[in-house]
């Protein structure tokens, strides 16, 4: 399988799931409830989705969620039209270094999918050890303040969709080889129960406020718990000397630290959107 074809589809599910965030956003402090344009974005988002997983069925991990990662850019765009207004310069050049990071890493690195297929037995321990984690992170949101409250079940949220990712992965190989038992697979009801998590998870996350928090903690933590599931359980890698290895953990650190800024700037927008939107005025945007 050519990498250019889950690369096409890892990047039309970022502009996708973009698109489909951006439209939820707008709708919900248009109206304050979930309205007809929330849903059609949600439609949006769920076919983003959707050309995710089918991306991380045919290519590596390694490949398709630093490209996912890239619905952050392409959001910037879609919300500055929707804000009737032009991108801010620090959102283009954190925007700029983002896609230089992406690009100098998947250049050097040319991720290849694995053909190991993921052990049961240690898919289901790992989730579980993981799941564990995140029990423990709710733990402590809920004795926290608002600002580690939202910090934790960021962090529990983004684990969990980075868990999701890696289920959607072990299914996908399975299915390739015996699409007739595909009820039989564990990962299959385990991808359902995390997924469901994650969803709650984030809602927690956003509901707990301080949305410059968790947003971040959740972008990243998705990132890395993916990408870290992928070499541990399916066996990716990246064929590279030490040294490459030392440069490319260098060009992850920086599309981080990009990915940071750039969802903070995100976050602190959407919660400028939304006090505007509910002022007691009852002004609305223009």
């Amino acid at each position: 399988m050519h990498t250019w074809v889950p690369a096409l589809l890892s990047v039309t599910a970022a502009v996708l799931i973009a698109g489909g965030t951006v439209m939820r956003q707008r709708a919900s402090y248009a109206s304050g409830a979930i309205a007809r344009g929330w849903w059609l974005g949600a439609v949006v988002a769920v076919t983003g989705f959707g050309a995710q997983a089918a991306a991380l069925g045919l290519g590596s991990i390694l490949l398709v969620q630093p490209l996912v990662v890239l619905a952050i850019l392409f959001a910037l765009p879609m919300e500055a039209w929707a804000d009737h207004r032009w991108p801010l310069r620090i959102e283009w050049a954190w925007g700029a270094v983002l896609v230089a990071c992406v690009t100098v890493f998947l250049a050097i690195s040319r991720p290849e999918p694995s053909e190991r297929r993921p052990d049961e037995l240690l898919v289901v321990v790992t989730v579980g050890a993981v799941i564990v984690g995140v029990l423990c992170c709710v733990i402590v949101a809920e004795r926290s303040n608002r600002h580690y409250k939202s910090l934790c079940y960021g962090i529990a949220a983004g684990t969990l969709f980075g868990v999701s990712a890696l289920l959607v992965k072990a299914v996908a190989v399975r299915l390739i080889h015996d699409l007739n038992r595909a009820l039989l697979y564990p990962e299959l009801y385990l991808f359902a129960v995390v997924g469901v998590a994650a969803i709650f998870m984030q809602q927690r996350a956003f509901g707990a406020g301080e949305l410059q928090t968790s947003f971040p903690a959740l972008t990243v933590m998705e990132l890395a718990v993916s990408m870290a599931l992928g070499v541990a359980l399916l066996g990716e890698n990246l064929k590279v000397s030490v040294p490459t290895a030392l440069f490319l953990g260098a060009v992850l650190a920086v599309m981080v630290r990009a990915v940071l800024e750039l969802t903070k700037l995100a976050a602190v927008r959407a919660e400028e959107i939304a006090h505007r939107a509910h002022r007691p005025d009852g002004s609305s945007l223009s």
